[in-house]
């Protein structure tokens, strides 16, 4: 049972790292239900150690603020380009709208397209300054995808360590 339960912690790991670039799957939960398995049925170290409970509430941690952070930072990245507070509300908007979408064009333009029209619509920019807090929200969703990948390779490292 026990090789079991790390071959599906290992795959979780995999596919959670699979997640943080391709949008659609939740990438770092999956990869904290990976650590989760070690930490109940399993896993110990080179030394004989079992998974501490920290460890596991540490990375429950960095999970949830990487996720809540995959939201917030490209209408953060909008507003620091630039862009106004329409900008931000409309990066956010199409981020959610582009998650229906087909992946993963559908976050990336979404995103952006909704910066794009909430300066311009809303805000009353020009096309060169919505089209600046575009990038901006472009370069927030790369940043966010990032740390999602970060995030989640870091616990497929202490998947193998407790392996």
């Amino acid at each position: 049972m026990e090789v079991v339960v790390d071959i599906i912690a290992v795959v979780l790991g995999i596919v959670g790292i699979i997640g943080s670039i391709a949008p659609g799957l939740p990438g770092p939960p999956l990869s904290w239900a990976g650590i989760l398995l070690m930490y109940f049925w399993g896993g110990t170290n080179g030394s004989g150690e079992h998974m501490s409970l920290t460890l596991l509430l540490v990375l429950l941690g960095v999970t949830i603020l990487v996720t809540v952070l995959d939201y917030v930072v490209p209408g953060m990245f909008t507003k620091w380009t630039g862009g106004s507070r329409w900008g931000a509300i409309g990066c956010t908007i199409g981020l959610i709208i582009g998650i229906f979408l087909p992946q993963p064009w559908g976050i990336i333009i979404g995103a952006c397209g909704g910066a794009f029209i909430g300066e311009i619509a809303f805000a009353q920019k020009d096309a060169a300054a919505s089209l600046k807090s575009a990038i901006g929200s472009f370069l927030g969703f790369l940043f966010g995808t990032g740390i999602k990948l970060i995030a989640s390779g870091a616990m497929m490292y202490y998947i193998i360590v407790y392996i």
